[in-house]
């Protein structure tokens, strides 16, 4: 029995990880891709295929708390999260407004967020 509620517990498989090896750094350094995705995701703008993957991907990793993220993709949301909190702001909360306008989120991962404050 304790080998089913295992099985029925693990995600089924993870999201597809050939965008794995984006550099991120680059994306946030730059105003002109990090405007990029962001506009992708809040659908004031095209998408590269990355873009709209992540686009696609993002309802479902917010509400079940990025369970079939690979490693790669945590790290690289964490770096994401971190630098959108501390150092643009602005495109944070544009965001939120899109992603979570009931604030489930925000509440949801509170602790989380409030740990990256102040650490860019």
């Amino acid at each position: 029995m304790a080998c089913v509620a295992v099985t029925w517990a693990r995600p089924e498989s993870t999201y597809a990880d050939k965008w794995d090896n984006i550099n991120v750094d680059e994306v946030l350094e730059s105003n002109r891709l990090l405007k990029g995705y962001v506009d992708c995701l809040l659908g004031k703008g095209r998408c590269t295929p990355d873009g709209k993957a992540l686009k696609e991907t993002l309802p479902d990793a917010l509400e079940h708390e990025c369970v079939k993220c690979t490693g790669k993709q945590k790290s690289g949301a964490d770096k994401v999260i971190r630098h959108l909190v501390n150092k643009r702001p602005d495109l944070w909360k544009e965001l939120a407004v899109k992603y979570d306008p009931d604030n489930i989120y925000q509440a949801r991962y509170k602790d989380k967020i409030d740990a990256v404050k102040g650490s860019a």
